[in-house]
């Protein structure tokens, strides 16, 4: 891993993350729908159309995205803190490059299907990101309240105050959140027994979407695969799509719904078993709502109001030892 410096975190961060830590103690696990200035977006990817960009070294709509997102990810310290008494670190600084799967620094990837159906052979271009969830159980799930449910359709962790502990990874049903150790408020707070990281994946553009302008996947695509739109527009397109190739949806009853919608001439299923899965590569099987799921991560989210008021009041405390040690100027000058 190449030289990084540990970047400092001011102390309006560290209040800010003091008082999440305490929302989420008082309140539990609940969902934190925020008010935009639009109503719910949804987004349509037409398979039928990605050709991946084959005269592109980088696939358009994945270079915009890195474009936009690859400064947001600040370089960890070096060496990584280790996690007692045990806990797994995850770099991804010294592979910034990958493009072929999910990363802290890659939101979008393409999935390549090769499929047989109804006597022909399909090559299939599949740009993959978060679904965003209607009701995502990792909103519902994380401890610090880091993760939020947007009005625009948007799901986005907060990386200021995230952790890293990545549970909403293990709610999540395609396991989409990428994990980036040595960056974030634990460093501050408690660099060797909390998370270790932070979590990041695509947040849908929710600026963009705020000011009534398209993630910039959508826009950067050369051949109209991908679209955005008012969420009943957008679900009428899908469905009139699908019915004039006699094509399949997904996304649209996933997970008890997403603002990701798919439309393929090809069977989901038949694409799910073609596909490379793994880390960072979700797969396209049916998914059934996972909110049951944090019911299993019920012994984590009871201990959250106590993990919460711990890093409240550690965060606290080294807010005012900086307020003693020195003023505001001063420590943005360090």
């Amino acid at each position: 891993m190449t030289e990084g410096k540990k970047h400092g975190i001011s102390r309006r961060t560290l209040l800010k993350a003091a008082m999440t830590a305490a929302v989420s103690a008082g309140l539990g696990s609940s969902v934190h729908a925020r008010t935009g200035t639009g109503g719910a977006v949804a987004a349509l990817i037409d398979i039928s159309r990605c050709d991946g960009c084959p005269d592109r070294k980088t696939p358009a709509c994945i270079q915009a995205c890195r474009e936009k997102n690859l400064r947001h990810v600040p370089e960890p310290v070096d060496p990584l803190p280790e996690v007692f008494p045990r806990g797994k670190t995850e770099d991804f600084s010294d592979r910034k490059h990958l493009t072929g799967r999910l990363t802290p620094y890659n939101y979008l990837f393409i999935h390549k299907a090769e499929v047989e159906h109804d006597g022909k052979r399909w090559s299939l271009n599949i740009p993959r990101r978060c679904m965003h969830c209607d009701n995502p159980a990792c909103a519902t799930i994380c401890p610090f309240a880091a993760n939020h449910k947007h009005k625009t359709g948007a799901v986005v962790i907060d990386s200021e105050v995230c952790f890293g502990g990545a549970k909403c990874r293990t709610v999540c049903p395609w396991n989409i959140p990428q994990r980036q150790s040595g960056v974030g408020i634990y460093l501050q707070i408690a660099p060797t027994l909390a998370g270790n990281g932070v979590m990041f994946k695509c947040d849908l553009c929710h600026d963009r979407l705020l000011e009534g302008k398209n993630p910039v996947c959508v826009d950067a695509c050369p051949r109209n695969a991908l679209l955005s739109g008012p969420r009943d527009v957008i679900h009428a397109e899908a469905l009139r799509r699908a019915d004039r190739m006699g094509g399949h949806l997904y996304g649209r009853e996933e997970n008890g719904g997403t603002a990701t919608l798919y439309v393929s001439p090809v069977p989901f299923e038949k694409i799910d078993a073609a596909i490379d899965k793994g880390p960072g590569r979700p797969h396209m099987a049916p998914v059934e709502r996972r909110m049951a799921k944090t019911d299993s991560l019920g012994n984590s989210v009871l201990l959250s109001p106590a993990i919460g008021l711990t890093a409240g009041v550690l965060a606290v405390a080294g807010a005012l030892k900086g307020r003693k040690n020195g003023s505001p100027e001063e420590e943005q000058k360090k």
